[in-house]
């Protein structure tokens, strides 16, 4: 029951995290959605950012049962495949939005070690995937690995998505294949 309701109140706060940002979002807004008191909360999450930290290790658990799932292939569809279901999962609103700048948070995530087991052992095989395209003259290989790495993972939360959501003239997987080619084939007319 107590692993139940966990589970339940990381769920709602990835929910609200992607919605309203962390920033916005209430431990009010969670124990709300879940049904309990903020202090029941409190007994499963000591702060805010704690809260958004385990949102984080479930996002990044889930990403590392996804990339397990990806068949050996060329890495560049490999990369591509890792970025269109990370615009898949903020598309229908399941990928936390964390600030870049807050101190708090940022120290909270740097001392918990299932999110920075989740993030190394996922930057690992994606960076690997980055190396041999690079290797292979698929990528451009005077770019940094860890640029190319970055820039991927900007797709989780790159403003665009919504900007083309809310305009209302493609679908979700149309806007995947856009932000796609920006991303991968880039501007210039070929």
């Amino acid at each position: 029951m107590l692993k139940a309701r966990e589970d339940a109140i990381v769920q709602a706060a990835s929910r609200l995290l992607a919605e309203k940002g962390f920033d916005l979002m209430t431990v009010d807004q969670v124990a709300a959605d879940v049904g309990i008191a903020k202090a029941s909360l409190y007994k499963h999450f000591s702060s805010k950012e704690a809260l958004a930290a385990a949102a984080m290790v479930q996002v990044l658990d889930r990403a590392r049962t996804f990339l397990a799932t990806l068949p050996d292939a060329n890495p560049l569809d490999q990369l591509k495949a890792v970025v269109r279901w990370m615009m898949q999962l903020q598309l229908a609103g399941e990928m936390p939005s964390l600030p870049s700048q807050n101190s708090s948070l940022r120290a909270t995530l740097m001392n918990n070690k299932a999110y920075l087991d989740g993030l190394m052992a996922a930057s690992d095989r994606i960076g690997g995937w980055i190396e041999q395209a690079q290797a292979q003259g698929l990528l451009n290989p005077k770019l940094p690995a860890i640029a190319v790495l970055y820039t991927l993972y900007a797709r989780a939360c790159d403003p665009v998505l919504d900007f083309l959501k809310m305009g209302g003239q493609h679908s979700d997987e149309q806007i995947v294949e856009l932000v796609l080619g920006t991303c991968f084939d880039g501007l210039v007319s070929r």
